[in-house]
């Protein structure tokens, strides 16, 4: 209802649904799903929703570790001896303009690299649990990106997109495969602690112009309620009784919409935060998990950063046992070093402490999670995927920090049918360039998607008269770390 000069109009209800489906789906606890996979995609009228994958899968869920602010490649997978042969050197070639430009000489890790597995790969002493798993990794040490500021990066990273409006990679895979169980939403955004989204806000889970039910949905993995008002105040039975008196109205409505994508999500999203009161507080109750398990992941640990994430891992074990599609960690801090709670790996000061903090928080997590999975026989069905948005230069901001660097950088992909024990691609011998099979972030989505069995080209929604897809108008499956 509106006011205007005095008079009152009123809104139709097909109007009224159409404009706020998402806000219906967030007073429906955030509880983003359609049903099962089959029944939510056969009714989408648009876009290439998928029934079933395009090929036969090698994963079917997706665990996005986000490493949000940026983190040091040449000080975490790609170490380059000329940086600490030349440390305090001009650079030898000619520096791009950076995000503060505030740029200093050659700058050596301050951390060592020890070969590590049966590869031999090296890793950082950042990493010396990661180190345990690394022959199940496949690091890609020749990741580009056209963008240099964190906000941009973010949504380039989660979208393909450098603005908001777009749907995150977690909505796509929701959008074309479903979820395996249709009492939680097919993409789930975990959190904990301090852990607030990166630049760019809520909007970096987005379903943008896709239906309303595979909008991420966040669970705050220590709270007592990881969705707000999840515990019901009236008796269940009495919850139906509404909902299905309702839903007499509802669906004649549908009908004359001629099952509109968005009226329907706004319907469905009912249904799902009904259920969602009973299975979302079960699958945060790890009083259940053993005394082993919590040791294995850090629970236990004095750094309530490192506990606090630890949590998140160990429910994203939990929602892939459960179905889920894609599920997204996200990191936390107190202000550790120069980052800051949006982008706590962003150093540009006392990168050896701020590094070494948030690799401490993340690592044994982490590389748990790679174990757990595997002693589970679920990382075979998993694919986990490590990143920042971009990289940091190989010379010095100020005296202890590194600038912004889009030009190469390194990411990393595991389970999942991925070739453990693999380096592809390579920087220059100081960390600046990628001059090795150079790839982008459309490759890596178009790399996650072809492992959940899905045809990135093909995988499209039409909106404002064009057909958009995750990898816009580009991308390519690195096959060279497919097993």
């Amino acid at each position: 209802m509106t006011n205007h000069s005095n008079s009152l109009s009123f809104v139709s209800r097909r109007h009224m649904l159409q404009t706020c489906s998402t806000g219906f789906g967030a007073a429906a606890l955030v509880g983003l799903l359609a049903e099962a996979a089959s029944a939510a995609n056969s009714a989408l009228p648009n876009g290439a929703a998928l029934k079933k994958p395009h090929h036969a899968p090698k994963a079917k869920h997706v665990v996005f570790c986000f490493m949000s602010g940026g983190v040091s490649h040449v000080d975490s997978y790609d170490p380059k001896p000329r940086l600490q042969r030349d440390h305090g050197k001009p650079m030898p070639v000619k520096v791009e303009r950076t995000m503060f430009n505030n740029n200093g000489n050659i700058m050596g890790s301050p951390f060592e690299f020890t070969p590590s597995g049966k590869s031999g790969i090296p890793v950082s002493s950042m990493f010396p649990h990661t180190a345990k798993v690394v022959d199940e990794l496949a690091i890609v040490r020749s990741m580009t990106s056209p963008l240099n500021e964190h906000a941009q990066a973010n949504f380039f990273m989660h979208t393909g997109f450098p603005t908001m409006g777009y749907p995150s990679a977690g909505a796509w895979a929701a959008y074309g495969l479903g979820t395996e169980n249709r009492d939680l939403p097919g993409y789930v955004v975990l959190q904990s602690g301090h852990a607030v989204p990166p630049h760019g806000g809520v909007s970096l889970f987005s379903n943008g112009f896709l239906p309303g039910q595979h909008q991420g949905s966040i669970l705050k993995a220590d709270q007592r309620e990881a969705i707000r008002n999840i515990r019901p105040r009236d008796p269940q039975a009495a919850q139906r009784r509404r909902l299905d008196f309702v839903r007499q109205f509802d669906q004649p409505f549908l009908e004359e919409t001629a099952a509109d994508a968005q009226v329907e999500a706004a319907i469905r999203n009912y249904e799902t935060a009904f259920r969602m009161q009973s299975v979302v507080p079960e699958l945060c109750d790890i009083s259940g998990e053993t005394q082993e398990t919590h040791k294995l992941y850090g629970l236990d640990s004095d750094d309530t950063e490192k506990s606090a994430y630890a949590r998140q891992c160990l429910l994203a074990r939990r929602l892939i046992e459960r179905g889920v599609r894609f599920i997204e960690l996200s990191c936390l801090t107190k202000g550790i070093g120069a980052g800051g709670a949006a982008n706590p790996w962003d150093q540009h000061g006392a990168l050896k402490q701020g590094h070494g903090a948030m690799a401490n928080q993340v690592d044994q997590p982490i590389a748990a999670l790679i174990e757990d999975l595997r002693r589970r026989d679920l990382l075979k069905d998993t694919l986990i995927v490590w990143a920042g948005e971009f990289g940091r230069t190989p010379f010095s901001q100020g005296s202890d920090g590194r600038d912004h660097n889009p030009y190469g950088f390194s990411v990393w992909l595991a389970g999942g049918g991925v070739k453990g024990g693999t380096i592809y691609g390579a920087t220059d011998e100081l960390g600046y360039y990628a001059i090795e099979n150079p790839c982008t972030i459309y490759d890596m989505w178009a790399t996650v998607l072809h492992q959940l069995g899905v045809n990135h080209e093909a995988l499209t929604y039409r909106y404002g008269g064009r057909d958009f897809r995750l990898t816009d108008v580009h991308g390519n499956v690195l096959k060279d770390i497919l097993a």
